[in-house]
């Protein structure tokens, strides 16, 4: 065995161990989270801080699992940890970990975070706060002292992480009135009403069509209207001064919101809001038992909040129910065109929510939508106060369940109509044909520079002019208006439903970005990444433009050697494989590791977020000051991500001269991103389409190559002008030196 074939089977032994060593990770991952989380976590916990007296510990027990704590004989109280109790989940969209210990009559004894997945609390808040918080919900009986809907928590929200806090503590109460009932702490029999909700059901025979008013006249849609004088006084009755000292701006009697919510996955209902295609296809999406409601509003507020993006959740609604609640994210959210029901109003947001599947919801009960109104009291405070829309089916929506037998032509029936139903997300494609329009107008644009870029290319001062009208176009209308910037969170997603469940209509929710994707995945065969990101990424334009702005001013740039140059561009692929290996192991902790991306930052959130994610987009951009593209260069993962499909490109549509690299290095220097080898040719990588070689390769003044042949040509082309032109002067034809012979007739003295 050779030196080479040792040292081949030493890396795939290697890549073994490695492949088996994150399958165990993710199998051990996958079961602490199949059982009960306080079984994972209860050999950790220090019980006699807890309960001095205690000696010995239970077993999980119970549908809610908790552990009984014993002296002896004798109970002392209960442990158990929020997240097996509430389905109550952070920005992260993962539960939130937190170990309660409750005495015998309810009372909270302990708190703990122990364990979360929250980028907001991660960054740039000490624990030790975060610890505060919690523990002022020790000494709190809420089995006695039961709180008001909408009531403040115990203790003062830390800023900047308030909604965050916000759930901890909500899961803290709920959770322990839930092991109360459970375990009849204090609490009397079930409620006789319960009978009632297992005898009723939603009645799937009814499908009458109403129009708006009558649906909001039977109580079908529930509204919640808040003016302006209502907020403002909500918040003064809050009990927060300062946010009486800052008012909401407008007339009193202005919308500050105007809120209506409905369960579409009544056959009624929601034939009647969203049309009968739309709702039979809703009913493929469903699963067994789940449901979906109808969201929608208009006014001053937002209830899905600026600061949503795309892999988060939509903090300011959440659904409480009895002592359960829960929030939507993203993947139980579509968009939605308009209301289809007839004398509907136009509204400025419409959303479709599905249940999530892990909700505990009853849809013959009544519930509540609670919105969390928030206002900015300074940098760092922040005041809030909920509002609650209530909800209860009307009778008329109920029945008693038929006979199965006498359901099933009804089954047929709808089969029949899910199959003739058309996608939903066609209607969102056609409720914004405008947007679709303007992007695959910029992108035919776009198409046409490229094909005619010889053409273009030849006129240098329109070409710098429209290559700052596009970059201006991709940072504002594509960025900031549409915020439709592709992110690697977008690769790592789709490479993780390739794995698990991938369908096409997850994709096409959203119009732009699906565009833009398919654009840049055809781009790649013609043009590598530089379509996009030298083109149609905000951000790249964002950077682009700062620079000119920096040359402009003459503030002096850096010229990285080239030597340093190639090995910096290596850390954009190790920062892409890291994240994708990441990705394999645990999408959630590769989506808090894609906060590299200043993107959702500069792009998505304009740059109205915490501290240290906008110091850290800005210092980008100063570095983008001094060094054009500086992120694009060194650190884009999105970047690596493209280029390596990029090498399947089969056209070349660069020119070059036999001169360029040797000697000529004028394109070289000049390339904005140092694309071009000093040796001459094109690193495909690295590329991104500026066409600023092809400017050059075209400029009778600039290019080296051309200044040569066109000096040659003018030396070339004098002396048989002058034979030419004699032809017609016989005078001029005469020798240009003197005659031979002295005694020539001839006297003219010859020409110098």
């Amino acid at each position: 065995m050779t030196s080479l074939d040792r040292l081949a089977r030493h890396v795939q032994l290697r890549t073994l161990w490695l492949l088996l060593f994150i399958l165990a990770a993710c199998l051990s991952s996958t079961s602490a989270h199949s059982s009960s989380r306080i079984a994972h976590f209860l050999p950790e916990v220090a019980l006699s801080e807890i309960y001095p007296a205690a000696t010995h510990t239970g077993n999980p027990e119970g549908t809610l699992p908790v552990v009984k704590v014993f002296k002896d004989q004798e109970q002392l109280g209960y442990l158990y940890v929020t997240s097996d109790i509430v389905n109550t989940r952070g920005y992260s969209s993962f539960p939130i970990d937190t170990l309660v210990a409750m005495s015998m009559d309810g009372s909270i004894l302990a708190a703990t975070l122990l364990e979360h997945h929250e980028p907001i609390v991660l960054i740039g808040i000490p624990e030790a706060r975060v610890d505060a918080f919690i523990q002022g919900y020790i000494g709190q009986n809420y089995i006695k002292n039961r709180p008001k809907p909408g009531a403040p928590p115990p203790v003062d929200i830390i800023s900047g992480a308030t909604v965050t806090l916000m759930v901890v503590g909500d899961s803290i109460m709920r959770s322990s009135q839930l092991v109360a009932r459970q375990e009849g702490i204090g609490q009397a029999a079930a409620p006789a009403t319960a009978q009632t909700a297992v005898q009723r059901s939603i009645d799937t025979s009814n499908h009458t069509i109403a129009n708006w008013d009558e649906l909001l006249q039977s109580g079908a849609i529930q509204r919640l209207h808040v003016s302006v004088a209502d907020i403002n006084q909500a918040f003064i009755d809050n009990g927060r001064s300062e946010a009486a000292a800052h008012p909401q701006e407008g007339d009193p009697e202005d919308t500050f919101i105007d809120l209506y919510a409905a369960l579409v996955s009544v056959p009624s209902i929601g034939q009647s809001l969203l049309g009968e295609s739309e709702y039979n296809y809703l009913q493929q999406e469903l699963k067994p038992g789940q449901q979906a409601m109808l969201v929608v509003g208009n006014g001053l507020y937002s209830f899905k909040g600026s600061g949503y993006v795309r892999g988060g959740i939509f903090d300011r609604i959440e659904v409480i129910q009895d002592l359960n609640s829960f929030h939507f994210t993203d993947l139980d959210h579509q968009r939605l065109p308009g209301v289809k029901a007839a004398n509907a109003p136009d509204f400025k947001e419409a959303a479709l929510f599905k249940i999530p599947a892990t909700a505990t919801f009853d849809p013959i009960q009544p519930w509540r939508l609670q919105l969390l109104v928030q206002r900015v009291l300074s940098v760092k405070d922040k005041a809030f106060v909920t509002l609650n829309l209530n909800y209860q089916l009307p009778d008329a929506y109920l029945t008693v369940p038929p006979p199965a037998a006498a359901s099933a032509p009804d089954l047929a029936e709808q089969d029949d109509l899910e199959a003739a139903s058309a996608p939903l997300y066609k209607q969102i494609w056609a409720g914004k044909k405008v947007q679709i329009a303007v992007l695959l107008l910029s992108l035919l644009t776009l198409g046409g520079v490229f094909f005619f870029q010889d053409t273009l290319t030849k006129h240098e001062v329109f070409y710098q002019r429209f290559r700052i009208g596009f970059l201006l176009f991709s940072l504002v209308w594509i960025g900031w208006y549409a915020s439709a910037q592709l992110s690697v969170v977008n690769v790592l997603t789709f490479s993780h439903a390739l794995r698990t469940d991938f369908r096409w209509e997850y994709f096409l929710m959203d119009p732009l970005v699906f565009i833009l994707w398919i654009a840049t995945a055809i781009s790649l065969i013609f043009w590598n990444r530089g379509a996009f990101c030298g083109w149609l990424c905000p951000f790249g334009a964002l950077q682009e433009l700062a620079n000119k702005l920096a040359r402009f001013l003459r503030i002096p740039q850096i010229k990285v050697a080239y030597s340093a140059h190639k090995r910096l561009v290596a850390i954009k692929y190790v920062l892409f494989i890291l994240l994708f290996g990441f990705a394999l192991y645990d999408m959630a902790v590769a989506e808090k590791m894609a906060e590299v991306e200043p993107f959702k930052t500069a792009i998505i959130l304009k740059f109205i977020r915490d501290w240290p994610f906008t110091i850290f987009a800005v210092l980008l951009l100063i570095a983008s000051l001094f060094i054009e593209r500086f992120y694009c260069r060194y650190l884009c993962a999105l970047g690596a991500a493209l280029a390596i499909p990029a090498r399947l490109r089969i056209f070349d549509w660069l020119r070059r001269y036999p001169m360029c690299g040797d000697p000529c290095q004028r394109c070289a220097t000049d390339c904005p991103v140092q694309a071009i080898e000093p040796e001459g040719p094109i690193n495909p990588n690295e590329c991104i389409q500026c066409l600023n070689c092809q400017m050059l390769y075209h400029h009778e003044k600039k290019c080296p190559h051309l200044i040569q042949k066109i000096a040659k040509r003018k030396r070339g082309k004098a002396a048989p002008v002058a034979v030419a032109s004699s032809l017609h002067d016989d005078a001029a034809a005469r020798p240009t030196v003197r005659p031979r012979h002295p005694d020539s007739s001839d006297s003219t003295p010859a020409t110098p």
